[in-house]
């Protein structure tokens, strides 16, 4: 059993790993944009999927340290976290609606997390093949301006991660015209289901679950 990877969600797209009081944060936003609480949280890596307002908040997260990487496509390794930062779309239309978003899968200690961003199309088998068995998928179920529901059980039937923590949809106070969570959760299979009261799990004491977080 290795270190404990402390996940937490802070609405909507916004995620943090944290590991010894080293953290990540994926996709922030500013709460007010969004009628949500602004995040709490500092990062010492800030990964930004695309360059829309909901989700490159990045001086609300940031300190004078942070490391940001916005949109990025390859491979690196940064405070021994490895990143792998993968091209794909915001829509169906190869960009032309929404432009590119940036999929990452970042691994740190033995764990391997993705983090779809507003991932609006099923990727190709290349881009599934990277995603498959992930410790944990962070996968937007909201629709509207992402895949939909059930765009999103698909993807999850053809990569099996081990756990999945769904984002990007409508909770009470959200401006945007999301789904609920409920409307991805009708197509689930072979996981359980596991609500907590609060907005922050250890993901090692979970397998085979879908990880519903209290809201922020």
């Amino acid at each position: 059993m290795g270190e404990n990877v402390i996940v937490t969600w802070h609405g909507h797209a916004c995620v943090s790993l944290s590991v010894n009081g080293y953290v990540v944060v994926f996709d922030p936003h500013d709460g007010v944009s969004l009628g949500l609480k602004r995040p709490s949280v500092q990062g010492d890596l800030v990964l930004v999927s695309h360059d829309h307002f909901d989700h490159n908040a990045v001086n609300v997260v940031a300190k004078r340290t942070t490391r940001v990487f916005k949109m990025f496509y390859g491979e690196t390794v940064v405070d021994n976290v490895k990143i792998e930062g993968l091209r794909t779309y915001h829509d169906k239309q190869k960009g032309k609606r929404r432009g590119e978003n940036a999929v990452y899968v970042v691994t740190i200690r033995d764990l391997r997390v993705a983090h779809l961003g507003d991932l609006g199309e099923i990727p190709g088998k290349e881009i599934l093949e990277k995603l498959k068995g992930v410790n944990l998928l962070i996968i937007p179920v909201g629709g509207t301006f992402t895949i939909e529901p059930e765009e999103a059980w698909s993807i999850v039937e053809l990569t099996k991660p081990r756990n999945i923590m769904p984002i990007h949809y409508w909770i009470p106070g959200c401006t945007l015209p999301l789904k609920p969570v409920e409307e991805f959760l009708k197509h689930v299979r072979e996981y359980s289901v596991i609500r907590l009261n609060i907005n922050a799990f250890n993901l090692r004491e979970h397998d085979k679950s879908i990880i519903i977080t209290a809201s922020p």
